[in-house]
């Protein structure tokens, strides 16, 4: 292998060449690609957080449906008890019905007796009376027959 000025030429300029990518090229590489890694680096701590908050929504998410459930059975419940109270207060106004209208039925069929039975006592008195007055018309005077009778009816 020879060395001859060619060869010199070649190596000055591939260290000039070296130099100048060394001074000037490397350089913008270097800072081009730093900046790239901070930009996945950025992206990578992003893509971190978005999914930790993805996360954290979705427990916010659900610990929001539980609660909205646990709202929903209690409105449920109280509706519920609000249902069997109408039902118990139903039962007690229909069961205080149905003693005012016993009360009513008894007080009723109390009257009615009391009626049949002085109708009854006045039909008595009144046959009492025809039947004695014919007896009377044969043995007795008929005033003091009939003051006999109406006493008699007013006893029964």
């Amino acid at each position: 292998m020879e060395f001859n000025a060619t060869l010199i030429g070649e190596m000055i300029a591939f260290a000039i060449l070296i130099w100048f990518c060394a001074q000037f090229v490397w350089p913008h590489l270097n800072k081009a690609i730093e900046e790239r890694q901070l930009k996945i680096a950025e992206g990578l701590n992003a893509a971190e957080r978005a999914h930790a908050e993805l996360k954290a929504a979705d427990n916010k998410a659900a610990a929001e449906v539980k609660q909205a459930r646990q709202q929903a059975t209690e409105i449920i419940d109280r509706a519920q008890q609000q249902a069997n109270q109408i039902l118990d207060k139903a039962r007690a106004d229909a069961v205080t019905e149905i003693n005012r209208q016993k009360a009513a039925a008894q007080e009723e069929i109390a009257s009615m007796a009391q009626r049949a039975r002085e109708e009854l006592r006045e039909r008595v008195g009144a046959l009492a009376v025809q039947g004695a007055s014919k007896i009377v018309q044969r043995e007795i005077d008929p005033a003091a027959h009939k003051a006999m009778l109406d006493q008699l009816a007013t006893e029964i």
